[in-house]
């Protein structure tokens, strides 16, 4: 059994407040043996697999942990139009994978900033966007040091201190986002779901989710 299923399987559950022992009723199994199917326990059959995408209204690739999407679909090279020089350039280059990274890190953050306005916490956001800027800045100067004609002097930090600051400083930023993340009252925010993703931001979802998909890969494969 894939790895993902037993994860979703609770997830799923628990995003739609049912208890186990509820699902399990309905599934048409008893409690233990759903306990055991949501820790990895045990394996399901394909019947149960099929019962309980049908019962969640989800494909049974997003049960399996195969798609970010819960109707099973993908982003894929049709879902990024030639929107700018930088895309057809990548493309005639044929690394779609590239292209592909770009949709899902641009989606990704346009959902992060709509969310942080529903959470409406600036010092959560300010942290956020510093943590993004030191990102984009590491990134810049990767970029900039693969020419060894590149003028060091565009920048104001030596590079041995730029790297190792910008490390850094990303860790305070998170340290002050999860502060941040902390405070104030909770009761009136909204809960963060794949499906109330999918219903407000479409396929911008299904590109942050496969962010989600590839960067925990990536992870594991450290």
């Amino acid at each position: 059994m894939i790895n993902d299923f037993p994860r979703i399987l609770a997830l799923l559950r628990k995003e739609r407040s049912l208890s186990q022992k509820q699902a399990a009723a309905d599934l048409g199994i008893n409690q233990a043996l759903l306990s055991h199917y949501e820790k990895g326990k045990r394996e399901c059959g394909l019947a149960f697999l099929v019962k309980a995408a049908d019962y969640y209204d989800v494909s049974t690739d997003y049960l399996l942990g195969r798609s970010p999407s819960l109707d099973g679909s993908f982003v894929g090279e049709n879902d990024i139009p030639d929107s700018d020089e930088l895309d057809k350039s990548t493309r005639a280059g044929k690394d779609i994978s590239v292209v592909l990274f770009k949709k899902m890190i641009i989606s990704g953050i346009d959902v992060i900033y709509s969310l942080l306005g529903k959470v409406g916490n600036q010092n959560l956001t300010r942290a956020v966007s510093e943590y993004f800027m030191l990102s984009v800045y590491s990134c810049f100067r990767l970029t900039h040091r693969a020419n060894p004609k590149n003028d060091s002097n565009m920048f104001g930090v030596k590079e041995e201190m730029a790297f190792r600051g910008a490390v850094a400083g990303r860790g305070i930023c998170e340290g002050k986002a999860i502060i941040a993340a902390n405070e104030g009252d909770k009761s009136g925010l909204p809960q963060i779901t794949t499906a109330s993703l999918e219903s407000e931001y479409n396929r911008q979802a299904t590109a942050l989710m496969s962010l989600v998909k590839n960067s925990e890969k990536i992870i594991n494969n450290y």
